[in-house]
């Protein structure tokens, strides 16, 4: 099957699980817990999508050339996926965030005025949806480190 030769594809991958599992002793680190739910979460350090879409640029350009149209499209495709996780998905992590308090505001509100039961599953919103623009930095860094290590291995 030639989708397991797709060199760029493997990179890709590879750089989001190692992304992910880099997580989770970047954060044991920083709160002496182990959390393995880190591993399919988003946001966080190092980006797993800035690993992934560098990953699969660098190697795309070491297949294919900088002056290939794949790696345009790569490329073009890498940019706009970081500036939307140091954007649009870190500003809406800020929102829930905002929207998170303003619930458990109404809430107690509400509890003070006339007793209410609380629901046992009440949900909030995910606020680590996106990336400060060091931890985009270092997933970048990790997929180009990664497509140039990995290429003589399985390229």
């Amino acid at each position: 099957m030639e989708i397991l030769q797709n060199f760029p594809l493997w990179a890709a991958f590879i750089a989001i699980i190692l992304a992910q599992l880099i997580k989770i002793p970047l954060a044991f680190f920083a709160t002496k817990k182990i959390d393995l739910t880190l591993f399919t979460s988003t946001g966080g350090m190092p980006s797993s999508h800035s690993a992934a879409v560098t990953a699969l640029s660098t190697a795309v350009a070491i297949e294919h050339g900088l002056d290939s149209s794949l790696f345009a499209v790569s490329a073009v495709l890498g940019i706009i996926v970081m500036f939307d996780a140091t954007g649009v998905r870190r500003h809406a992590g800020y929102h829930a965030t905002v929207l998170n308090q303003l619930v458990m505001d109404f809430n107690r509100l509400v509890e003070e005025v006339k007793t209410w039961p609380k629901k046992e599953n009440e949900q909030k919103l995910k606020e680590l949806l996106g990336h400060q623009p060091i931890e985009v930095f270092f997933g970048a860094l990790l997929g180009i480190i990664l497509s140039l290590s990995l290429y003589p291995l399985i390229g």
